[in-house]
């Protein structure tokens, strides 16, 4: 019995020991790369060719200036809605969506917000916030909203579309 005790004891040292050493290996190895946050990639807004796809014409050059309105028909407070702060939201690729939209950039000085406008409704693509800036979108059935803020300044994207074709206001005191 006694000699069954010290196999047991030897076993259960030795993996003891094959498991730290395992997972000290790998958080070695991981701790550089894997918990790293995900940094924003930048739009193309060409397609990419491939022989499994049928080659498609390039789309709209993005717009790099947007014309905001003046009215105030924009939502003024986010209430009911959800307000998601954090990383940057994107879709894989900035396509045309089969509503007929195309993808509109709209640099501003607290970032970049990029939407795909349809006919009738848009959806954010992404929404990358300049360096030492913050950013929260809040999205409803008939609008959407970006806002970024540093030091007390807050610049806000609003893309609205009830009744109306889509209409992107930039709101940059």
């Amino acid at each position: 019995m006694q000699r069954g005790l010290v196999h047991a004891m030897a076993w259960t040292l030795a993996t003891g020991a094959a498991v730290t050493l395992s997972w000290w290996g790998v958080h070695t190895v991981m701790s550089g790369t894997a918990y790293d946050r995900p940094l924003a990639v930048p739009l193309t807004t060409q397609p990419l060719s491939s022989s499994t796809r049928n080659s498609l014409p390039p789309s709209p050059e993005a717009s790099p200036s947007a014309s905001p309105s003046p009215q105030a028909s924009a939502p003024a407070s986010a209430s009911g809605a959800s307000p998601s702060a954090g990383a940057p939201a994107a879709k894989p690729s900035p396509k045309p969506s089969s509503r007929g939209g195309n993808v509109k950039a709209y640099p501003v000085s607290g970032g970049r917000v990029v939407f795909d406008l349809g006919v009738s409704s848009a959806e954010l693509v992404s929404a990358t916030p300049a360096a030492g800036w913050r950013m929260q979108v809040w999205k409803q059935d008939y609008w959407i909203r970006v806002t970024f803020t540093r030091d007390g300044r807050e610049v806000s994207v609003f893309c609205t579309w009830h009744d109306h074709p889509p209409v992107v206001e930039i709101v940059d005191p």
